[in-house]
């Protein structure tokens, strides 16, 4: 390519390549010719050169070499080469590169030059890339212009004072009383200038800014003119006339009219007259109008005024334009907080703009609903947001669920309707909720104990149709473990009832242990709730145990440890157990059962009767021993193939006095009626002058497993609660009994507690009372075995004070 090519000829050179190879070799050929050309002495193409070289830049290509050439060409008497120059030092300089600094006398010396266009290319230039040095340098002739009478200078000079005002803060006081003395001016160019100049001075000053708050009346009128003029060609777009210059106007007005109530009271007039007359049919009435409401939204307006400013916000909702409707919603979520009544009008709108395809407008319309929810409306809105939820992008998901959980928190009507909201989020997005949702959650269920049994058959529920939400897992199996016996019962009124077995709940426990889904925190969940169960049910402790067992051996460390834990609590502390199970042989099978129930003792007063005497048909030897029950004598061995009986028509009974301290006297008399009928009466007495109170005094009677061949007989055991303990003592007791033990099908007597409550103002001390339970029970142990020649019941003592 020849070396004289013209700017044309070499751009369609470059296009035509076919490759990017080709295309470096077109333009390195073609810089190589250029830098030939600039070492030159009188190079008469040095324009013509320096505007391929820009071309090339604009390609990305190097192009530095042609710095030092725009110098020279700026130096330039012609016009035509200082153009090219200028040109060149705006797009190859900039404030870091050492060069800039020696244009700075050429530009000084153009800023005085006889021809505007000259001046213009230097106040352009200074503009767009003087640093703050060549500022403060050229800022006096900056300010001598702006004085000028030329319109074209005095526009150019306001907009290069802008740029020294941003790069050296100081110098806005040189230039504040020219900029106030340009809002005189009639040409729209020198307003734009002005206000624009104003602007900067009064955003980095406050000072300046309570200086020009005077001006507010001027601009007012510059508005006025703009919003009533009629129809000017030059001016005008889309019918509206200068709609930049009416833009920058109320940003100007926005600014001075903050926090000053005199200065919104002098715009407030001309604010209404804008939001009516302008067109909001075309892009460019609704840009007026835009800024209009941002005015009115941040001055001291009327209340009226802000009305109606939001009242424009909500049309833009309506708008087809997806940005319009964008600029709406994020204008209304500034002032949601201020005017929140004014924005519930537009609630319908901007649920609706929930179902736009947009994410951007998707996510806007979120922020502003969920900043709608109130006490009010928190019902109906959130079905909108639960609906929203179950539809909305992957990336909207977590920040919905984060706005639903504060806002049902905030508002939440009841306790049920918070917990059958957070448990819909968990369903629809559990995975997606924060990581102190869990213990939030947990924490409000124990709160809410009127709502247990409802809570954990819901998420019983939940956990059986998914496991995949991990949120919603750990809190079931949390509600499980806490609340299993609960659930076993399958009484709920809140629900529809369902039986649920312990296999059921075992089972949904290890499908959460074993699935590939759960993550090590949902397995420590489950785990720890399987062995809470322990403690909650019956027939399933051993299936427990293997379980538990399993993960001592878990490659997960935390899994591992907690199973090592619970397997030292089932072997340490087997025996505080209320559920331990004792295996004997297959002719004896004994169970303790736990407290099932306390029943009150009678407060009237009761006679007691006299104890009867003991006549079994037995050896003196062995009566004798029972007899000395509270001795601590074992009973004396029967001789071989003696038998212990007792007759149906026997009705004798042993009497033992367990417990004689402080007037309050303890009496113990057994009674076999029959094979399977044992009657225990235990009397109280006091024989003090004064009443006695808070006596307690509990029994209770284990589980028993009979395995004889007569043990499907009906079996019971009848107690009888006591006076209340007065001053007296010859009265007798009345009694009152009670089924505390029955047998069924499958071998296995529950047992029943009760309870004796009385005044008393002389207390027991506590080793007295370990000693009064281990005599009773001594005595019973030893009843049992004198009477009963099959294994009998375990009965068992106990009373607190």
């Amino acid at each position: 390519m020849s070396p004289s090519v013209p700017l044309q000829e070499m751009i369609r050179a470059i296009r035509s390549a076919r490759t990017q190879c080709e295309e470096r070799g077109v333009i390195q050929r073609e810089c190589a010719a250029i830098r030939a050309q600039f070492r030159q002495v009188d190079n008469g193409a040095r324009s013509h050169n320096l505007a391929k070289l820009l071309y090339v830049h604009m390609l990305g290509y190097p192009a530095h070499f042609g710095q030092m050439e725009c110098v020279r060409m700026i130096a330039s008497p012609r016009y035509s080469e200082k153009r090219v120059g200028y040109l060149g030092a705006m797009m190859l300089l900039d404030e870091k590169q050492d060069a800039s600094l020696l244009i700075t006398n050429s530009i000084k010396n153009d800023l005085s030059h006889s021809n505007q266009y000259v001046q213009s290319l230097a106040l352009c230039t200074l503009a767009c890339m003087g640093s703050a040095e060549m500022c403060r340098d050229l800022a006096p002739e900056i300010d001598r212009l702006l004085r000028a009478s030329n319109s074209y200078i005095k526009k150019k000079a306001a907009l290069c004072a802008v740029h020294i005002v941003r790069k050296v803060q100081d110098l806005g006081e040189l230039f504040a009383p020219a900029a106030r003395s340009l809002l005189s001016e009639k040409n729209h160019g020198v307003l734009h200038g002005a206000v624009v100049l104003i602007t900067e001075l009064c955003e980095r000053n406050p000072e300046t800014l309570e200086r020009f708050r005077k001006t507010v009346p001027d601009l007012v009128q510059i508005m006025k003119g703009l919003v009533i003029s009629g129809y000017s060609p030059e001016h005008d777009v889309a019918g509206i006339s200068d709609p930049f210059l009416q833009v920058r106007i109320l940003r100007l007005l926005r600014i001075l009219g903050r926090n000053n109530e005199a200065a919104s009271d002098a715009m407030n007039d001309l604010l209404a007259q804008v939001a009516t007359n302008t067109d909001s049919t075309k892009t460019v009435g609704n840009a007026v109008l835009y800024e209009t409401v941002l005015t009115v939204l941040d001055i001291k307006s009327e209340s009226g005024l802000r009305v109606l400013a939001v009242n424009i916000l909500g049309r833009f909702l309506l708008n087809n334009d997806r940005n319009i409707r964008y600029i709406a919603m994020t204008s209304l979520q500034r002032i949601v907080g201020t005017d929140h009544n004014a924005v519930q009008r537009h609630r319908g709108t901007i649920v609706d703009c929930l179902k736009d395809q947009d994410a951007s407008v998707k996510r806007r319309a979120l922020e502003l609903s969920l900043a709608l929810v109130s006490a009010s409306n928190i019902r109906s809105m959130m079905k909108e947001l639960l609906l929203f939820l179950s539809s909305c992008p992957p990336e909207l998901r977590a920040q919905a669920a984060s706005g639903i959980f504060y806002a049902a928190e905030r508002y939440a009507p009841s306790q049920r309707w918070h917990i059958d909201t957070i448990l819909h989020v968990l369903t629809t997005a559990g995975g997606d909720v924060r990581d102190e949702t869990v213990p939030n959650l947990i924490q409000l269920i124990t709160n809410a104990s009127e709502l247990h049994c409802y809570t954990v058959h819901k998420l019983y529920r939940a956990l059986l149709n998914d496991i995949s939400q991990q949120s919603l897992v750990q809190v079931a199996c949390w509600c499980i473990g806490e609340y299993g016996d609960l659930l076993l019962r399958g009484e709920c009124q809140e629900t529809e009832p369902a039986q649920v077995t312990e296999d059921d709940v075992l089972d949904a426990l290890e499908t959460v242990l074993q699935s590939h889904m759960s993550s090590p925190a949902t397995r420590g969940f489950a785990l720890t709730a399987t062995m809470k169960l322990s403690t909650r049910i019956l027939d399933n402790v051993d299936r427990i145990r293997s379980i538990v067992s399993i993960y001592g051996s878990c490659i997960d460390v935390e899994l591992q440890q907690r199973a090592v834990e619970y397997n030292a609590l089932f072997r340490k502390y087997d025996h505080m157990s209320p559920y331990t199970s004792i295996l004997s042989d297959k002719n004896t099978c004994l169970q303790v059962c736990d407290l099932l129930g306390l029943l009150g003792g009678s407060e009237e007063p009761l006679q007691p009767s006299p104890a009867p005497g003991l006549s079994l048909n037995t050896a003196s030897t062995a009566g004798g021993d029972l007899l000395d029950l509270l001795g601590g004598l074992e009973p004396t061995p029967p001789a071989p193939g003696q038998i212990y009986t007792n007759t149906h028509t026997s009705h004798t009974t042993p009497t033992v006095t367990v417990y004689e301290k402080d007037g309050v006297t303890l009496t113990l008399s057994c009674e076999k009626q029959s094979d399977s009928v044992l009657t225990v009466t235990l009397t109280a007495s006091n024989s003090t002058d004064s009443d006695m109170s808070s006596f307690t005094l509990q029994a209770a009677v284990p589980k028993v497993c009979l395995s004889t061949s007569n043990a499907k007989e009906a079996f019971s055991v009848r107690t009888c609660t006591y006076s209340r303990l007065c001053k007296t003592v010859s009265v007798g007791p009345q009694t009152q009994s009670y089924d505390a033990l029955s047998y069924d099908e499958h071998q296995s007597v529950r047992g029943k507690v009760w309870s004796i409550r009385c005044k008393t103002t002389n207390y027991i001390r506590e080793e007295e009372n370990h000693c009064l339970i281990s005599k009773i029970n001594k005595a019973v142990a030893v009843f049992n075995k004198k009477l009963y020649h099959f294994p009998p019941p375990n009965l068992a003592f106990n009373s607190r004070c």
